[in-house]
């Protein structure tokens, strides 16, 4: 089943206990971002409200006793992409209380699945694919009906080898 527009958004929102996402694209050609990824790239200052929606609705889920995470793929050198997550997305991200840890793949890959698909895993149970081109354009975003126990250790395998973001950039040049 697609999920698209409110579709979306109620079956992300409908989970009881954790959000946790694997993210592994190298860069994300989200239409709402190239402004303030040309911005960063220009040396421009970060805009006050850079991801305010987004860190409301953080707040909102941890303050009603929600946990929401994601372990970041990346391969060194970081992308003009990663750059811009790293200074601009994910510390607001982190302060609005989301759990997010950096997995370096640029050695090793873990065995895991780093080809053109992210996923939500909602109370480890409900996955929903976040499908993309090679030059990160997302296509769509489907739930998946089948059996999440590879996804759970996919999630464990993430979780083991990855480290917390501020662990990740200290000493990086981003």
């Amino acid at each position: 089943m697609l999920l698209d527009g409110e579709d979306w958004r109620r079956y992300f929102d409908a989970f009881a206990h954790e959000a946790w996402r694997f993210e592994a694209q190298p860069t994300y050609t989200m239409p709402k971002e190239q402004e303030s990824l040309a911005r960063f790239l220009r040396g421009a200052d970060k805009p006050s409200a850079h991801n305010a929606r987004w860190h409301e609705r953080v707040r909102g889920y941890v303050k009603s006793g929600k946990r929401i995470g994601r372990v970041r793929i990346v391969r060194r050198p970081l992308t003009d992409y990663q750059r811009y997550q790293f200074a601009w997305g994910i510390p607001g991200n982190i302060a609005a209380g989301e759990d997010i840890r950096i997995l370096d793949v640029t050695l090793e890959d873990y065995g895991l699945p780093l080809s053109g698909r992210d996923w939500w895993l909602f109370d480890e149970a409900r996955i929903a694919h976040l499908n993309f081109r090679p030059d990160g354009t997302q296509i769509n975003r489907e739930a998946f009906e089948g059996d999440p126990t590879p996804y759970l250790e996919w999630k464990r395998t993430a979780l083991e080898h990855s480290v917390t973001f501020e662990e990740y950039v200290k000493g990086l040049d981003v």
